[in-house]
């Protein structure tokens, strides 16, 4: 897909050295250094977006909280998309069924890199109307990409034309990664080597992907031993 029509996308992760992105080699005394670099560089990559998956969002940002949606069973809503505002910064959450707990619609971290991004949920059309008018009240906007699976490209088209994303940094887990993988929409990879080979149960950087070729831009050697890697897919 044509990226004049889209978001740039990066894909910016901490890795094992044998391509593992999730698992106990994260909280490693190998890995620390390594994480440190990661944030910093995504500090410095910094597009107008970042975006992951909703087991990513709800261990980074609300430990698993469910709202109590009670109140909002039964409303009436608009159909389509909820634009809440235009920010400038978005977290964009990819979450077929709006399962995500937000509190607020800005995220509030302490390092610069997350700090108060608008949050953007990515839906299918089977996300409940309760949870829509439930991110409606607390001002967290959403936009809709499928029916039962998220449609990666026309999440990226929305994300561009709706609230003028042109660099997103794609930092999910393993299924949301792969999604980007399949649809062609992973630009370049920025991954952080950590000096640490995985366990059995970690997950790879991609999951259920085909074959695709980067061209190696960037081999920068990091504290604690890590090295920085950067690749551009080829055209």
């Amino acid at each position: 897909m044509e990226t004049n029509s889209r978001p740039y996308v990066i894909c910016h992760m901490v890795t094992s050295i044998d391509g593992k992105v999730t698992g106990q080699f994260l909280s490693s005394d190998a890995a620390k250094a390594a994480e440190e670099e990661y944030y910093r560089i995504n500090r410095k990559l910094k597009g107008e977006a970042f975006a992951c998956g909703r087991i990513t969002m709800e261990g980074s940002f609300t430990g698993g909280y469910r709202p109590d949606l009670s109140a909002f069973e039964g409303a009436e809503l608009p159909e389509g998309d909820f634009i809440a505002r235009q920010h400038g910064y978005y977290a964009v959450s990819f979450d077929r069924k709006a399962l995500v707990g937000w509190t607020d619609s800005l995220i509030h971290d302490e390092d610069e890199g997350y700090d108060d991004c608008h949050i953007i949920e990515v839906l299918t059309e089977e996300a409940p109307k309760a949870a829509l008018a439930y991110y409606r009240s607390i001002g967290v906007s959403y936009i809709f990409a499928g029916e039962h699976d998220i449609d990666i490209c026309a999440a990226l088209r929305k994300l561009r034309e709706l609230f003028g994303i042109r660099t997103l940094l794609l930092e999910g887990g393993s299924i949301i990664n792969g999604a980007f993988a399949r649809a062609g929409a992973v630009d370049e990879l920025s991954l952080v080597a950590a000096p640490v080979i995985a366990d059995a149960d970690s997950k790879p950087l991609f999951y259920d992907c085909g074959m695709s070729r980067f061209d190696l831009e960037l081999a920068e050697p990091l504290p604690g031993g890590a090295v920085w890697l950067r690749y551009k897919a080829q055209d």
